[in-house]
């Protein structure tokens, strides 16, 4: 069984020096637990555990987020709270976009909205 979760994790980890030990004590969860999950025995937590985990390993939450089909909290309860959320991403579905195309969706939008990032 792939285990892409737990790689990236344990990759991630290791290129920022980190031990379980010391991720588990800035996350607040069992070293036991991280190490199950980077070794597939466990699945990836839940996403705002995810997020949690990526803020301490410094690295955008999107990049975990995405081996496990999971949104944060604060995410999905805009899309299942507004319809035009919803219909944004049903047109968006419809056209299936690539990783690339969705980027630039994204840059599209921050212009449009004034933003940068």
């Amino acid at each position: 069984m792939e285990n892409a979760f737990g790689n990236a994790l344990r990759e991630r980890r290791r290129e920022v020096g980190m031990s379980q030990r010391e991720l588990a004590d800035r996350t607040k969860l069992d070293f036991s637990y991280i190490s199950k999950m980077e070794n597939g025995r466990l699945p990836p937590p839940a996403a705002d555990t995810i997020v949690q985990i990526c803020r301490v390993l410094e690295i955008p939450s999107d990049q975990l987020l995405a081996l496990t089909g999971k949104l944060p909290s604060n995410v999905q309860q805009t899309i299942t709270n507004k319809e035009s959320a919803q219909a944004f991403l049903r047109e968006a579905q419809e056209f299936g976009l690539s990783d690339d195309e969705w980027k630039k969706m994204i840059r599209s939008l921050r212009g449009l909205m004034g933003r940068k990032r």
